[in-house]
């Protein structure tokens, strides 16, 4: 169905979305290549939401020359008004003979509805060219479209001996240089972090975005069932803070709002912080992507919900004993059977240490 140039122009029109990858929030990363005569004459991405999409920026370079084109773009085009006008209309306006979606678009909104509004208007159509590829650029916004749950992404920097800090708390430093820088990255293309109160008491980290030139912070979230976090806990200056509890024990809720932060009130039948109402809050503020940087409780409780979808996992070629804090505290298991497998689907030397991407499978 698909040429070996078609495979060509999508995978440039791929590259120009993931220049989008850190600003684009809540939106999709999305990128076009406007093909005449074998040559591209336009390309765009989308870079942030409220700007143009990625189709009008390519149309724009291709000018009249657009009559008759085919475009190639990585996400259906959209048939609605939303901050801007439809790029489905934009693409029928010009003259474009053919448009090639990578995939559909799982918003409901769309979701067929652009491909189907350029048949209408004698536009020949094709969807599924590199779809995985696709998928794979903008996991929370399908995510957050198909399910109204963010895509949860679950980092843990361990020995190798599965210890992420010591007996006594400490965890500096357990991966090298390269793997911490890496983080950054992980960090910079998400729209929160999510963190407990055990990881703020005992490491007072910030849990911001530095040494990658970014136009956002990401939303720290802080999962603290009894309001025991500090008013003067580092992750809480400069704002763009929320914190999740199940009960203000000490009345500091006033105190924490005054140093900026966002409360939430979410108990479960435990007296913690219900997770995936948490999360399905944070689907509704439009958040697609969740980074957790959690201690072994938080990444216990997650895993035991069904909550992570990607672990991404750094292991430093270091040993640190039995005594240690594991990576899941999670309830005993006494048969091989209750085993969670992974599908690892990455591994990569980053410095001294390696990177590994898996996908938990949930019986």
């Amino acid at each position: 169905m698909f040429t070996a140039s078609d495979h060509v122009y999508m995978t440039r029109a791929l590259q120009l979305a993931v220049q989008g990858l850190y600003s684009t929030k809540p939106n999709p990363r999305v990128g076009c290549v406007i093909v005449k005569n074998n040559q591209i004459i336009g390309e765009g991405a989308h870079l942030q939401a409220g700007e143009p999409h990625a189709e009008v920026f390519a149309l724009r370079q291709a000018g009249e020359q657009a009559r008759g084109a085919t475009a190639y773009v990585t996400l259906e085009p959209c048939s609605y008004t939303g901050r801007t006008p439809p790029c489905a209309e934009a693409l029928v306006k010009v003259g474009v003979s053919k448009v090639i979606a990578a995939m559909q678009d799982p918003n409901p909104l769309v979701a067929g509805k652009g491909l189907a509004y350029l048949q209408a208007h004698q536009v020949a159509v094709a969807s599924g060219l590199m779809e995985p590829q696709a998928i794979a650029l903008n996991p929370g916004f399908i995510s957050r479209m198909s399910r109204q749950m963010p895509f949860v992404r679950c980092k843990i920097a361990s020995s190798l001996d599965g210890r992420t800090a010591l007996n006594n708390y400490q965890s500096q430093w357990i991966t090298s240089e390269p793997a911490r820088l890496d983080v950054q990255h992980w960090r910079a293309q998400s729209c929160a972090i999510l963190t407990g109160i055990g990881t703020v008491l005992s490491d007072d980290p910030s849990m911001t975005v530095r040494s990658i030139n970014i136009n956002r912070q990401p939303l720290r979230v802080i999962v603290d069932s009894h309001l025991r976090i500090s008013p003067q806990a580092n992750i809480l200056q400069g704002g763009n803070t929320l914190i999740a509890f199940a009960k203000d024990c000490e009345n500091k809720s006033d105190l924490l709002q005054a140093a900026g932060a966002e409360l939430i009130c979410i108990p479960n039948a435990d007296h913690k912080v219900c997770l995936k109402t948490l999360l399905s809050r944070l689907a509704h503020m439009q958040i697609n992507e969740v980074l957790c940087e959690c201690g072994e409780g938080l990444n216990g409780a997650l895993l035991s919900l069904n909550l992570i979808d990607e672990m991404l996992l750094y292991i430093a070629p270091k040993l640190m004993g039995s005594k240690a804090k594991g990576l899941f505290d999670t309830p005993e298991f006494t048969q091989m059977s209750q085993a969670i497998a992974l599908d690892v689907f990455e591994l990569r030397q980053i410095g001294s240490d390696i990177r590994m991407r898996a996908k938990p499978i949930y019986s």
